[in-house]
C-alpha cells in the first residue's frame, strides 16, 4: 500500500469497522481508567473470557479510588483465574499514582502517561488514541500481523527492536481525526479477518494488501520459534486438621504467583525423598498417603506437571511462618491460582 492512498484505506477500513465491529462493554465508553482496565486485561488473554471479568471488576471498582483504596487480597481475588497476576498489581500500583501524583486525571501525553507503572508503548498508545482522541501508535502481535501483510514488512517481529518499525507504521497511516476508531478498526480487523489464518476474502482492505497480491499473507509475519519451555514436577500436599481446616501457605510476593495461597509443595523430588524434602524446605513433618489427581498446567514460560497428594501432618507444632489453617468457608474468599483451584476441586470428589 502506498501511502498516497492513505485517505482511501482509512474510509474503507473504518466504513468496515462502524459497520462490523462486536459489540464489546469497553467500546461503549470514553472513560480512560475503564479502557485502561480493559486494555491490561486482554493482554495475553482472549475477549470471551475478558467480558466478564471486566464487568464485574468495573463494578466492584468504579473509580480509580476505589481501586487505589482496595486491599490487594480483595483485588486479585478479581483477577483470580484470568493470570499474569503481575498485571494487577501493576494496575493497582500505576491507578496509586493518578489518584495521588496526577489529582485522579490520567496524563494525556506519551511521555508523562509513560511513567506510571505497568504502562507501556501499546497501552499509552491504546488509552491516549481511545480515550483522548490523541494520534497514538498501539503496536500489539495484533497490530503486527495486519501491518506485515499490508506493508509485506518481513522483520522477525520476535526481536523486540522491529517494533519500532510498526509503530512508525502506523503513524504514517492512522487517521488522525479519528484515531481511536483506527486503533480499534486494526485491532479488530487482525483479532477477526487478519488472523494466523487469514480470512483474506472478507477483508475490507484486500486491494491495498502488498502480501495478499503477491500471496504471501501465509508466511506473514516473520517470528522465530520460542525456546523449549521448562518442565517442572510439582508435589502439592492436602493436609487437613482433625476439625476439617486445610494448611495452606502464601507464596512470596515476588515470581510465579506471588501472594497467593497454596497447598504445601515442593518441586522435581524423587518420591522417596519427599517427606525429608518437604522438611529440609518448609519444616513440616508429614506422612504421604495416596495421590488424588494429576494434571498438567501451562504457563507462559513453565509447565507444571501437577501431582495432588493427601498427607498427614506428623508434628503440628510450631507451623511455620507463613502458613495457616483456613476453613473451606475460609478458602472461598481467598484468591487462588488455577493450578490451587484445581486441586480443590479435585478433593472434592
Amino acid at each position: 500500500m502506498k501511502i498516497s492512498q492513505k485517505e482511501e484505506f482509512n474510509e474503507r477500513l473504518l466504513s468496515w469497522y462502524h459497520q462490523e465491529k462486536r459489540d464489546l462493554p469497553w467500546r461503549r465508553t470514553s472513560n480512560p481508567y475503564y479502557i485502561w482496565v480493559s486494555e491490561v486485561m486482554l493482554q495475553q488473554t482472549r475477549v470471551d473470557t475478558v467480558i466478564p471479568y471486566y464487568e464485574r471488576f468495573i463494578e466492584s471498582f468504579p473509580t480509580m479510588e476505589s481501586l487505589a483504596e482496595a486491599e490487594e487480597e480483595h483485588v486479585l481475588k478479581h483477577w483470580e483465574g484470568l493470570g499474569y497476576y503481575s498485571r494487577v498489581r501493576n494496575l493497582q500500583a500505576g491507578v496509586k499514582e493518578v489518584v495521588e501524583s496526577y489529582d485522579s486525571k490520567i496524563p494525556q501525553t506519551r511521555n508523562e502517561i509513560l511513567k506510571l507503572k505497568g504502562i507501556g508503548p501499546y497501552t499509552a498508545g491504546a488509552v491516549l488514541s481511545i480515550a483522548y482522541g490523541v494520534p497514538e501508535h498501539a503496536v500489539d502481535g495484533n497490530v503486527m500481523r495486519v501491518f506485515s501483510r499490508l506493508f509485506l514488512i518481513e522483520e522477525d517481529i520476535a526481536i523486540p527492536k522491529t517494533k519500532k518499525v510498526f509503530e512508525q507504521r502506523v503513524m504514517e497511516v492512522i487517521d488522525e481525526t479519528d484515531p481511536s476508531s483506527f486503533n480499534q478498526a486494526i485491532m479488530e480487523l487482525g483479532a477477526t479477518i487478519c488472523t494466523p489464518n487469514p480470512r483474506c476474502l472478507l477483508c475490507p482492505v484486500r486491494e491495498f494488501c502488498a502480501a495478499f497480491e503477491e500471496g504471501k499473507q501465509d508466511e506473514l509475519p516473520v517470528k522465530t520459534k520460542k525456546m523449549k519451555k521448562k518442565v517442572v514436577t510439582i508435589r502439592s500436599f492436602a493436609i487437613s486438621e482433625p476439625g476439617g481446616k486445610w494448611l495452606l501457605r502464601k507464596r512470596p510476593s515476588n515470581g510465579l504467583l506471588g501472594d497467593f495461597w497454596e497447598f504445601p509443595q515442593i518441586e522435581d523430588s524423587p518420591a522417596l525423598e519427599i517427606s525429608e524434602s518437604l522438611k529440609n524446605e518448609t519444616g513440616l513433618l508429614i506422612e504421604q498417603r495416596q495421590a488424588y489427581t494429576q494434571f498438567k498446567h501451562i504457563f507462559s514460560h513453565v509447565t507444571w506437571l501437577v501431582e495432588g497428594v493427601h498427607a498427614v501432618l506428623l508434628d503440628a507444632s510450631p507451623i511455620p511462618e507463613g502458613y495457616r489453617f483456613f476453613s473451606e468457608e475460609e478458602l472461598e474468599l481467598l484468591p487462588k491460582s488455577k493450578p490451587m483451584s484445581k486441586l480443590l476441586e479435585q478433593l472434592k470428589k
